[in-house]
């Protein structure tokens, strides 16, 4: 009966989802739907928190406790942050200035893009935001710049999505708090991944560049301007937002501040960089209010039903019936974890990263750590992992944000354009399941 039940169970969310319907409310909906079920049939074995159920009061609990968890504060200040930097219109002088400097060097204008990449990844750490702000920007300056659009393409898309692993990340935040992980360890230990990822990027860049010139041309340093003048330009484009992620990051890595009041810092700090460019009025102010509350509310959406759905599985023995399963392959500790993080990497080609971190990754933790996993590690290589799920045909969010900023484009090349890209992600998990003190220094 545990069997058939969470076969069910699963079933069903996979059949609506593909329906269409708001995934939030599809987890939500089969989790009371079930529980309801098993009610019915007096199968329904509840935890002691969760005795006598009652659908109503189930709901209610799910959702007061996910809009009262702590860890949950800084989604919304980073989020936030992130809107705001937008509209200061920080990352568009910062490419133009650090393209100036660097059309000498060959594939000049790409790692531009990787390194103004890395500084929103830093101040924003949202993947729709990163990913429409790079293309709307980049991808005419590249254009004209002529460079090949596959190159663009992939680059613009692979950089946008760096906000998810290199902190502060809104998906390492989440983790956190489903895995009960303290969030500023998982921020000190994706640094150095998503650096590594970023670096890969510009190597790959220079090397198309050198091997084919014709698809990454250099260019002379402007006429009139010294190199001297074109570095006191960027180097003053630099300064506020570096201020602001040292200040945020800084003080979660060094101990300073936890996480919620480095978001509020952050939060007052991209506020006053756009006060400071000018570029903020009344109407944009509310814009980015109005953005980041229902931003929020859908994310807080995700949670709470992604709860409801994990109380009504544990209800059915699915997490005994998981656990099992898993313990039951004949694997050593490491074989495990590999076969998971390809679980994880297969799901990403249809599922967003909302759904596995809420749904799968609770229920494998303890699995992997009582192997002797380390928690934190895990939750890495799975941040990483899922990564890829933004660069993954067919439901990679991140080729759709890509193709609606360069409506010219036909899909399928956006899909040949990420592939490289998708290759040095995998090679960056490799990278951090052989050496895990990448992850864990």
């Amino acid at each position: 009966m545990d069997v058939l039940f969470v076969f069910l169970l699963f079933s069903t969310f996979l059949v609506v989802m593909f329906s269409g319907y708001p995934i939030a409310f599809v987890l939500g909906g089969v989790a009371v739907g079930f529980a309801s079920l098993g009610t019915i049939l007096d199968y329904f074995s509840v935890d002691a928190d969760m005795a006598s159920l009652r659908m109503i009061g189930f709901v209610a609990n799910r959702i007061f406790d996910t809009l009262s968890s702590y860890s949950l504060i800084p989604m919304s200040m980073f989020v936030f942050m992130g809107m705001m930097l937008d509209k200061s219109g920080v990352a568009e002088r910062l490419l133009t200035r650090m393209h100036s400097l660097l059309r000498v060097v060959p594939g000049g204008m790409a790692v531009s893009v990787v390194l103004i990449g890395v500084v929103l990844a830093a101040s924003t750490g949202i993947i729709g935001a990163s990913v429409m702000l790079l293309a709307t920007i980049a991808m005419p300056a590249m254009r004209g710049a002529g460079y090949d659009d596959r190159l663009g393409l992939g680059i613009v898309g692979a950089t946008g999505c760096l906000g998810i692993l290199i902190p502060p990340s809104i998906m390492l935040i989440v983790m956190g708090d489903q895995l009960q992980i303290p969030v500023g360890d998982l921020f000190r230990g994706a640094m150095i991944p998503g650096l590594l990822l970023a670096m890969a990027y510009v190597v790959y860049a220079v090397i198309v560049a050198i091997l084919h010139p014709e698809r990454a041309p250099a260019r002379a340093l402007e006429e009139g301007r010294s190199a001297g003048e074109v570095v006191r330009d960027l180097l003053g484009s630099l300064v506020a937002p570096l201020l602001l992620v040292i200040a945020v990051l800084g003080s979660i890595v060094f101990g300073i501040a936890t996480p919620t009041e480095a978001s509020g810092v952050g939060a007052a700090g991209a506020t006053l960089i756009a006060v400071a460019s000018r570029r903020l009025s009344w109407a944009d102010f509310r814009e980015v209010c109005e953005s980041t509350g229902l931003t929020t509310a859908f994310l807080f959406a995700l949670i709470f039903g992604a709860s409801c759905f994990s109380v009504v599985l544990r209800g059915y023995g699915g997490d005994e019936l998981i656990e099992g399963a898993l313990h039951a392959i004949p694997l050593p500790p490491t074989g495990t974890l590999i076969l998971i993080l390809f679980i994880v990497f297969l799901l990403g080609f249809f599922l967003d990263w909302m759904e596995i971190i809420l749904i799968v990754a609770p229920l494998v933790l303890p699995v992997l750590t009582a192997l002797g996993h380390d928690p934190a590690w895990v939750a890495i290589l799975m941040a990483i992992c899922l990564q890829t799920s933004f660069l993954t045909p067919p439901v990679g969010m991140a080729l759709f944000y890509l193709k609606n900023a360069v409506p010219d484009v036909e899909i399928t090349q956006v899909y040949r354009s990420v592939l490289p890209f998708v290759a040095m992600q995998i090679g960056i998990l490799v990278l951090t399941l052989v050496f895990p003190k990448l992850a864990l220094w």
